[in-house]
């Protein structure tokens, strides 16, 4: 059995991890109280066969201080000989604001003692730290559309995918920001721009092209070289420790051309050596506005 606890900060995406693990095939329990976990499996064990073998559960800061109990009750899942993964959904505090006013949805620690966003959030993050800490996926919402959002998700936990660590391989533009849930970054404005070359300006690191344009240059080649030793050498350290999913950044300007180029070129390599590997393009279709 696949059991999944779906938890992160409100405002960060859980509905949307939902809809995309309701679509390859789990079935979910939303804003369930942590102290009925044991009794929900208990009811699975008493009509096997009956249930699901995939399973996700949402538990948040909607319990209010009830979320405490929940890695007591995953303990007890744990000696009932249960395993599960914790997948933890997060976002920059100013994303998470201008969400909740587009949607005028109140925040659910929202109160006379939290009169202030600011202040519930504070007091959210704070309540949710030990899940953060725990988790096996963190996904930082922050400057994801849903589509790529339900894309990473389904990466994760689709049955059909290698038990061995997830490698994720992700471009992204520095004047964007720096994804949060990144073990590894690297910034590759060091090379030679094809955003300066009329032909390339209007093309992206998935075109042939602007590839071939980036690793003509030496030290592109040499800058890759050394990171896939890098890789090579900690990936299996990684996966030693017990590490369900790496994160992979590569970033440059406007994250179209150079990142793009080294987060394709590397999934690549790692796929051919047998990895399991997911790449995303975070930044590659942001039209620059005045």
């Amino acid at each position: 059995m696949r059991f999944v606890v779906v938890t992160g900060m409100s405002g960060a995406g859980k509905s949307q991890a939902v809809n995309a693990l309701e679509d390859i095939g789990y079935y979910c329990v939303d804003n369930m109280p942590p102290k009925l976990l044991v009794h929900f499996f208990q009811l699975r064990q008493d009509q096997e066969g009956q249930f699901p073998d995939k399973i996700a559960i949402v538990v948040d800061s909607r319990g209010g201080t009830m979320f405490r109990d929940l890695f007591y009750g995953l303990e007890q899942l744990k000696q009932m000989g249960y395993s599960y993964y914790i997948l933890y959904l997060d976002a920059r505090d100013d994303v998470i604001i201008t969400r909740y006013k587009e949607t005028r949805r109140k925040h659910p620690l929202l109160d006379e003692e939290h009169p202030s966003m600011r202040e519930a959030l504070e007091m959210e993050r704070e309540l949710l730290r030990p899940a953060r800490d725990q988790a096996d996926f963190v996904i930082d919402t922050s400057l994801l559309s849903a589509a790529q959002l339900k894309e990473q998700v389904a990466a994760l936990f689709l049955k059909e995918q290698k038990e061995k660590m997830l490698i994720t391989c992700t471009s992204f533009g520095f004047k964007y920001g720096i994804p949060t849930d990144a073990d590894l970054v690297f910034d590759v404005r060091c090379l030679p721009n094809p955003f300066y070359v009329p032909s390339l300006k209007n093309k992206t690191g998935l075109d042939q092209e602007v590839r071939d344009f980036v690793f003509s240059h030496e030290q592109a080649q040499q800058l890759y070289a050394k990171i896939m030793d890098l890789l090579n050498f900690t990936i299996p350290l990684y996966e030693k420790e017990g590490k369900r999913q790496l994160v992979v950044a590569f970033g440059c300007t406007g994250g179209k051309h150079r990142s793009v180029s080294f987060a394709w070129r590397t999934a690549k390599a790692l796929w051919e050596q047998k990895e399991n590997v997911f790449v995303s393009h975070r930044d590659i279709r942001k039209v620059k506005t005045l």
